[in-house]
């Protein structure tokens, strides 16, 4: 089977070489891609050097290189991984194994379970994966241990058929949801981790990264599950309405009298708009079922070589 190691870098010169010389050891029969993304270092010709296919991506994003790679890369299995040296290379023949095995889609290397939090010298680093993991679980009723981990290995139909739509540190969480919801075949396996080498500089930023994913949490939980987003907007609104309109009802019914105007209007654009979300809610979600429907459809037709109706 063909197998594509896929290296994302952006200045990682003091350790790409090790990390492809480490790939190469571990699965001599593949390939180990390694897209430089505008680095201003010598990180593409230490690649070169030690055996990595150099290709480069001029859009700045780890997600638009992740979108260069799955279009451009065509293999059987692909393992993703960073070019920090933070993950074990010695351990990628397990992690494709699942997708020989099993017909697994997307294998996690879980982190978290293992020596992050020992290695792992951010704090707050700590706390947001947590977090994040709390919220995808919660929304997704999952119990995937590592959301945001850049070891991961892939069928060749994830690839083809997973549409990159971040740009930044946020793909991670986007491929974990997109997998969630279209129900991929999903595994896990404990790796080691281990910090940055003295002299690599971690190029993600704990506090604007964090809202990135954040925000993309809450967009893609819009545009997957809009009924359930919609209803809680639908109920937040409602609740502030009857809130407002309640004093002006019992002073109504005392006096007979609707002295506070500007409040009763504002009470009833809220349970207005509570009424307009709700029904926003139930569009989308005919929309998305159809979109979903679609989307199995054509990973049928395209497991079957058949033309696909999208």
């Amino acid at each position: 089977m063909r197998i594509a190691v896929l290296l994302p870098c952006y200045n990682e010169e003091p350790t790409i070489a090790k990390v492809v010389t480490d790939f190469h050891t571990a699965l001599p029969q593949a390939d180990i891609y390694v897209y430089d993304n505008n680095s201003t270092d010598g990180t593409a010709q230490a690649a070169l050097q030690a055996g990595a296919i150099v290709r480069r991506e001029p859009m700045q994003g780890k997600g638009n290189v992740i979108r260069r790679m799955f279009r451009e890369v065509d293999a059987d299995i692909y393992l993703m991984a960073d070019g920090d040296d933070t993950y074990p290379a010695d351990q990628a023949p397990q992690m494709i194994q699942p997708i020989i095995d099993n017909n697994i889609d997307m294998v996690i290397g879980d982190r978290l379970s293992s020596t992050y939090f020992e290695q792992n010298k951010r704090p707050f680093h700590n706390g947001g994966n947590r977090m994040v993991r709390w919220l995808i679980c919660h929304f997704w009723h999952t119990d995937v241990h590592d959301i945001m981990t850049g070891y991961r290995a892939f069928s060749r139909s994830f690839v083809k058929n997973f549409p990159v739509m971040s740009g930044n540190f946020e793909i991670e969480t986007e491929m974990t949801i997109h997998a969630l919801d279209h129900r991929f075949l999903i595994c896990e396996i404990p790796v080691v981790y281990r910090d940055r080498p003295e002299g690599s500089v971690s190029k993600l930023n704990t506090f604007s990264d964090g809202l990135s994913v954040l925000k993309t949490i809450v967009l893609l939980y819009k545009g997957y599950r809009p009924l359930r987003f919609f209803s809680w907007m639908a109920i937040l609104l409602a609740l502030a309405g009857v809130l407002m309109l309640i004093p002006v009802l019992i002073e109504y019914f005392h006096t007979g009298l609707v002295p506070r105007f500007p409040t009763l209007i504002v009470s009833m654009f809220l349970l207005l708009s509570a009424l307009l979300s709700l029904f926003t809610g139930l569009c989308l979600d005919v929309i998305v079922n159809k979109d979903r429907r679609n989307y199995e459809l054509h990973l049928i037709q395209q497991s079957n070589n058949q033309p696909s109706v999208l």
